[in-house]
């Protein structure tokens, strides 16, 4: 039986990484992967498949929409191949999976294919080709989440279909209708708007990406109304019925009239559940609350002290850059280290575009918590870089302490947001004050000019260019 320092169970960007850091810092590691691919869900399934289609989609809509415009002109009529479309991406994930494979073998961490479960504390049987076994002396859970699904909904992952059958369509939908107007179903929906198809969201909240700033989603809304979207805001799902090629959704709208749409294909993308299937969680003394969370202390370690759990498995937000930070953070706790990780500053993005990003406190959640507060804000269409690309949607809003000026929370729609954030993050992390933004030097003609702009304006009401 081999036997090793740590073992993980997952290898997404929570797994892998903790992996990596483990073995950088002299431990002898194993990770366990159930599927013939490392990279979890992000690298195969998500992140990174659904940002290629995104990327392919944006280039088709530029070609039939903008390019003319600009002055190009293309002969004949811009056809779409999704097999291709479908066939780049895949490589593209392939490309991304096949470098953690190399990553694995340059930190001599030993890949396990099959199901990880524990038999006790320390020992975990791996069931794939062949039944293997062995021990660790610490192991970290990082088995990541599954698409949510409503009870009442049968998936059959043909006409109903969930994320995953998203990203390999064989056919562009003629109309796609979308349950839940979160970050998944916004991109998808705007991947296959553009390729052509009608597009439905259907939203329980008074509003899409309700977790978000209310002034990001009033804008995005508008975003996808101007693409011809219809989005049904405070509509609650009742019933999803295949008929053939044909899916019917009932609804009931907020006045409890009930709203029927008819699509053949609908996207239930209601968010994700924490994933311990087969696990074998009771056999290590590692507990489970109620929500299917592994339940972990401040270091995040389990209910059985060996043993740490990372990323969408436990509380806080499914992303794979919190599970990346979780990752190192275990790794570095085991090793005698002190790090931390400040959950405030872990930036929301979403892919769609004008691209979506947010850092720190929403105004909701500071009138909440009575904060006093002061706002800047800066539209992307007095910059002369986006008017320059025709990239003039959105704005950056800073929120900051009145009396201190310290910056709480950025929040921005535009071009390339999901780059910027980061510049949010780090003044955040160094308890920036809007001020100190606002005196630092921005490159001209960018969009990050919009993030000193709208610091001026929360610092002095003085921004330069509107």
């Amino acid at each position: 039986m081999n036997s090793y320092d740590v073992a993980i169970i997952g290898s997404g960007p929570g797994g892998y990484v903790a992996a990596i850091r483990c073995a950088q810092l002299g431990m002898k590691t194993a990770i366990i992967e159930k599927y013939n691919t490392l990279g979890g869900t992000c690298l195969n399934v998500g992140c990174i498949p659904s940002k290629a289609l995104l990327s392919s989609s944006h280039h088709y809509e530029e070609a039939t929409k903008h390019f003319e415009e600009h002055g190009i002109e293309i002969p004949g009529d811009v056809k779409v191949n999704l097999e291709k479309m479908i066939g780049r991406k895949q490589a593209v994930v392939d490309q991304t999976t096949g470098g953690i494979d190399y990553l694995m073998k340059k930190n001599n961490i030993d890949v396990y294919q099959g199901l990880g479960s524990f038999k006790d504390a320390t020992h975990i049987t791996i069931k794939g080709e062949d039944t293997t076994e062995i021990e660790a002396k610490k192991t970290i859970i990082a088995t990541g989440s599954k698409p949510s699904n409503l009870p009442f909904i049968n998936l059959d992952k043909e006409r109903i279909i969930t994320s995953t059958e998203a990203l390999k369509l064989k056919e562009i939908p003629k109309h796609l209708i979308i349950i839940g107007g979160g970050v998944i179903g916004l991109e998808l929906g705007q991947v296959y708007r553009r390729l052509g198809a009608e597009v439905t969201v259907v939203e329980y909240m008074d509003r899409i990406i309700p977790t978000m700033d209310a002034g990001l989603s009033k804008e995005l809304n508008k975003v996808f109304k101007k693409a011809k979207c219809t989005m049904n805001v405070s509509h609650k799902v009742k019933s999803v019925e295949r008929q053939g090629d044909k899916v019917i959704v009932k609804a009931d709208n907020k006045k409890g009239e009930e709203v029927v749409m008819e699509g053949d294909y609908c996207l239930v993308s209601v968010g994700r559940r924490p994933y311990t299937d087969g696990l074998n969680a009771e056999a290590a003394g590692v507990k489970i609350n109620d929500r299917g969370q592994i339940e972990v202390n401040d270091h995040l370690q389990t209910s059985a002290s060996n043993i740490y759990a990372i990323g969408d498995v436990i509380k806080g937000a499914m992303l794979a850059h919190k599970a990346e930070e979780e990752g190192v953070f275990v790794a570095e706790t085991m090793a005698g280290q002190k790090p931390h990780i400040d959950y405030n500053l872990i930036p929301g993005v979403v892919y769609t575009w004008p691209e979506v990003a947010a850092v720190g406190k929403t105004e909701e959640e500071l009138k909440e918590n009575k904060v006093e507060y002061k706002v800047g804000q800066f539209p992307f269409r007095a910059l002369g870089r986006a008017r320059a690309s025709g990239d003039i949607d959105g704005f950056v809003k800073i929120l900051a302490d009145k009396k201190t000026d310290e910056v709480l929370g950025v929040h921005m729609i535009g071009a390339r947001c999901a780059d910027l954030i980061a510049e949010a993050v780090v003044a955040m992390e160094y308890k920036a004050s809007a001020e100190d933004i606002s005196r630092m030097s921005h490159a001209h003609p960018t969009f990050a000019e919009a993030v000193k702009e709208a610091a001026l304006a929360a610092t002095e009401d003085r921004a330069l260019h509107v």
